[in-house]
């Protein structure tokens, strides 16, 4: 694997790899003692857009495996407030790094970037398209937490439009075995056409509704998203749907599927939920360190 750019670089086999190598770091991590796998290793994190979990998970994540980091965040202090092109930046930081990470607000971004480095590019979101290592971590969630991936039914609630968390994790899911999926959102933050044409063109079971009572309880994961104010290009639109579904303590009380959410929230889950055993986005944030610990190995060892 040259590049981790979008799901749809890798199939399968790759991704149970990549899990199969996520559950190893995990019980490394586990025995608390220093490693040394990327010992001498630079990561460089050039992020466009905010970030906390995306960025601290990676930057720890070769920490942990030995490794150092560099970053780029303020975008202020940086050549790109005098101009210098996102070819450009990649190009220098590609000469200072061993692996970089890169999250940048326009589409396509991370494919652009991965045509002028010499390292290997990590896609940690470009706009609204694709977020694959979230994705994996998801995955390795659902595997941790469910035992497995094959056959489940998952819900999907909120901005479906615009998560591109969702876009990845619906594409992946639809490489394993008899998965069902329920979209339930605003009509006007429905899942894009070609998502649903791509699941139809594979046979896969999906629901699309806009009330949680439109579904029933059978289900062994509840997926939730944030309302994403910064995708849409008219304000008067996102106040035409926030806080379109709020996940409370009584609705979720006696259920037997877990609740993830890639995070941050704002007001689609209450906070009484968190204790529940039900809850496991915060345990879902700590399996990306695991994760983004097999990624980084991968990739630097396969291009080495």
């Amino acid at each position: 694997m040259r590049h981790l750019i979008s799901m749809k670089d890798i199939g399968k086999e790759e991704i149970l790899e990549i899990l199969e190598e996520a559950k190893k770091m995990e019980e490394l991590l586990n025995t608390k003692r220093p490693l040394k796998l990327l010992e001498g290793k630079i990561l460089a994190t050039v992020f466009y857009e905010p970030s906390t979990r995306t960025r601290l998970s990676f930057e720890t994540a070769m920490k942990r495996l030995g490794g150092e980091v560099i970053t780029m965040t303020d975008l202020k202090s940086s050549s790109v407030a005098k101009g210098e092109s996102l070819i450009d930046t990649i190009r220098v930081i590609s000469g200072y790094a061993d692996i970089i990470v890169l999250r940048h607000p326009s589409e396509g971004a991370a494919r652009l970037a991965s045509e002028y480095s010499q390292v290997p590019i990590i896609n940690a979101g470009d706009g609204s398209n694709q977020h694959p290592t979230q994705t994996l971590l998801d995955l390795y969630t659902i595997m941790r937490e469910i035992g497995k991936i094959d056959g489940i039914k998952i819900t999907f609630v909120g901005d479906l439009k615009y998560g591109r968390t969702v876009h990845s994790l619906v594409y992946a899911l639809s490489l394993f075995n008899d998965v069902e999926m329920y979209f339930i959102s605003p009509k006007e933050l429905k899942m894009p056409r070609d998502i649903i044409e791509d699941l139809k063109s594979k046979n896969i079971k999906f629901y699309e509704k806009e009330s949680l009572d439109e579904i029933g309880d059978d289900i062994d994961v509840l997926y939730v998203t944030r309302i994403q104010k910064e995708r849409f290009p008219d304000p008067n639109e996102y106040e035409k749907v926030k806080g379109s579904y709020k996940i409370k303590k009584e609705y979720v009380e006696g259920k037997k599927f877990i609740i993830m959410h890639p995070l941050p929230r704002v007001d689609e889950i209450d906070y009484e939920v968190d204790n529940l055993p039900q809850a496991k986005y915060f345990k879902q944030s700590f399996y990306g360190i695991p994760v983004r610990m097999a990624i980084l190995k991968k990739l630097i060892e396969d291009n080495e």
